[in-house]
């Protein structure tokens, strides 16, 4: 992928590979074991340019030292769409080509880069040549993605990229070659992809006329796939800066895999097999493809309907809008589940609407919702989901696939042949960075009942496409982690539910959402709550104006005194700790304006001094 092996460096070059070697010897321990990171030292606005700025502060100071690095602000808020280690191996290699940071980006995936241009120029409406050396990556379909995904372009094969001249519109060039301070790319090549086996690829944004991709790319790597991991990049960097390193550490996939699906079947109460993606995302948008190359086989003439509701996590939001603006025959309905507005009726409401039109409806929701932790009568969810529903023809209507992120209780069986979702075609998936690997990656998996298992087929086909299945260290530590999972889930909701009693007594004036005791009997045992503050003000305005401060101040309090332990960051399910953000400001950060929630929302392990944390609490309460 990128070598500095057997090459006269330029000054520049080899001053940066020998700082970067430094840093490497001494960077902090949690640039690998995180998987999100402080909200206190992150700006949205200067990911990635803030870190590196300050980076390079570092590297012309000659200063590698780690407590100068652990200072360093954060680079992204989600480490599956970049961390410091993905930035410092962009950084590198755009030292050693001499081009600016912003034109390389990392992928854990070969293929998703490709699909990200592509994406760009389906709204451009510029054409697009992908033109490659040796063989294209082994799971990249061109006619799946052209059917599939609209997207359209030529493929052609060359010797060399000498070989490339000039065309009208878009140049990608993939390629196994090895970069370094010496290679020069061609003016007739936009888009350089140097791929690794293993570890993914890297993008290289070639000429001025391009920057403009460069958000664009950088999004579809924060919503339909993930950066090269940390521990990728480590040995990618190392590999740079010296030779010999072992990059086949890991010699039990199919083992720690074997154990994983076992895991996730037992936990999820299925038989069929499950699937495990890079992230939560990379599973929902294999979902999301599949399900409609499903339907465009066996719904040719039929419109696709994604009904999501607006204010759920700003991933799926987002993700699932940005598929629905590619394809004309795919539209998002909104579903209101929060607030005064009832899942269930919004559900039966949407699904008549969705017959009238003889569509084909597919439903995302969040079970419990997020970030106000509700449970909608399950009984009154199957018997909605089950309705037997005609079109104005007086056809039957297409069967609705409902698609659920368990994440905050992964734990709930939905799916089996004797519980509540049995009797519709029902997938479930999770973010395995929370409870399944206790924060240690952020591999996703989904299963589906019996009645959706047909669909699998589908959903497979384009997780592997997109080069989106689980790396091998990240399988190593699902499979560490699941079998003691539920074990975890159920302490850290102890601690949950004596902290929640506890903030009820001493400040009873805040409203709460958490589940109730008999939701809790049922088996929805979260470990995460939010908190309306109490407010005061004579306008909305003001009295809005003021909760929101009021929670800036629980939370610098929290992690100010107990700095150890509490958090500002969008964690969940870690193995130690207690996290605090504000949904508004962090998952739900691309949710419009009107459909976000400024509450705080409280996250707990069952390893952290719960009793410090209710002394601090009242202490915030004392100071109201």
């Amino acid at each position: 992928m990128i070598s500095a092996d057997n090459k006269v460096l330029t000054t520049k070059a080899s001053q940066a590979l020998n700082y970067v070697k430094q840093v490497l010897d001494n960077m902090p321990s949690d640039w690998l074991g995180l998987t999100t990171h402080r909200l206190d030292i992150y700006n949205e606005k200067l990911a990635k340019t803030q870190f590196l700025q300050e980076f390079d502060r570092l590297a012309r100071d000659h200063n590698a030292e780690e407590s100068a690095l652990s200072q360093l602000p954060t680079a992204y808020d989600y480490i599956r769409l970049g961390h410091p280690l993905s930035s410092i191996l962009e950084w590198t290699v755009a030292r050693l080509l001499d081009i600016d940071a912003e034109s390389v980006v990392s992928f854990s995936s070969k293929v998703t880069p490709i699909l990200a241009v592509l994406r760009k120029n389906l709204f451009v409406n510029r054409n697009t040549q992908i033109i490659h050396t040796g063989v294209l990556p082994d799971s990249f379909d061109a006619e799946l993605v052209k059917r599939v995904y609209g997207y359209q372009f030529e493929v052609r094969q060359v010797e060399s990229i000498k070989e490339v001249t000039d065309f009208v519109g878009t140049t990608i060039f993939l390629s196994e070659e090895e970069v370094n301070e010496s290679f020069e790319l061609p003016t007739t090549v936009d888009f350089f992809i140097s791929i690794h086996e293993k570890f993914g690829s890297i993008l290289i944004v070639n000429g001025s006329q391009n920057k403009s991709y460069v958000s664009e790319i950088q999004h579809v790597r924060r919503r339909e796939t993930i950066a090269m991991t940390p521990q990728d990049c480590l040995i990618t960097l190392q590999n740079m800066t010296e030779a010999g390193v072992n990059d086949n550490k890991i010699k039990n996939r199919n083992t720690d895999q074997d154990i994983a699906e076992e895991c996730i079947k037992e936990i999820t109460n299925t038989k069929t097999q499950p699937l495990i993606g890079s992230s939560g995302l990379s599973v929902q948008y294999a979902i999301m493809m599949g399900l409609i190359d499903h339907a465009l086989e066996a719904h040719p003439k039929k419109d696709i309907k994604f009904i999501v509701p607006p204010n759920c996590y700003g991933g799926t939001n987002d993700q699932a809008r940005r598929v629905a603006a590619c394809l004309d025959r795919v539209e998002i309905i909104d579903l209101l589940v929060d607030r005064e507005h009832d899942m269930v009726q919004s559900i039966d409401s949407v699904l008549d609407e969705v017959a009238e039109q003889d569509a084909v409806p597919y439903i995302i929701v969040e079970i419990p919702t997020n970030p106000r932790v509700e449970v909608p009568n399950l009984e009154k969810l199957k018997a909605v989901l089950c309705k037997k529903r005609t079109t104005c023809n007086g056809d039957n209507i297409t069967d609705p696939v409902f698609i659920v992120d368990q994440t905050f209780c992964p734990n709930v069986r939905f799916l089996g042949s004797e519980d509540i979702l049995s009797c519709v075609n029902a997938i479930s998936y999770v973010s395995g960075s929370k409870f399944p690997s206790g924060g240690k990656c952020t591999a996703g998996y989904c299963v589906t009942n019996l009645e959706a298992a047909p669909l699998m087929e589908k959903i497979n086909k384009h997780l592997i496409l997109c080069d989106n299945e689980a790396t091998d260290l990240q399988m190593e530590i699902l499979a560490h982690q699941l079998p003691s999972m539920n074990k975890r889930i159920e302490e850290a909701y102890q601690y949950t539910r004596e902290f929640v009693n506890f903030v009820k007594k001493v400040l009873p004036q805040a409203k709460i959402n958490f589940v109730s005791e008999e939701l809790a009997g049922k088996g929805f045992t979260p470990s995460v709550f939010s908190l309306d503050l109490p407010t005061k003000g004579d306008t909305d305005e003001e009295r809005e104006a003021y909760k929101r401060k009021l929670n800036l101040k629980l939370i610098n309090l929290m992690i100010t005194e107990i700095p150890e332990e509490s958090k500002y960051c969008v964690s969940y399910g870690q193995l130690k700790g207690c996290y605090w953000t504000i949904p508004a400001t962090s998952t739900q950060g691309t949710t419009k304006e009107g459909d976000k929630d400024y509450i705080a929302r409280v996250a707990l392990s069952a390893n952290m001094d719960l009793e410090r944390h209710k002394e601090v609490f009242s202490e915030f309460v004392e100071s109201m």
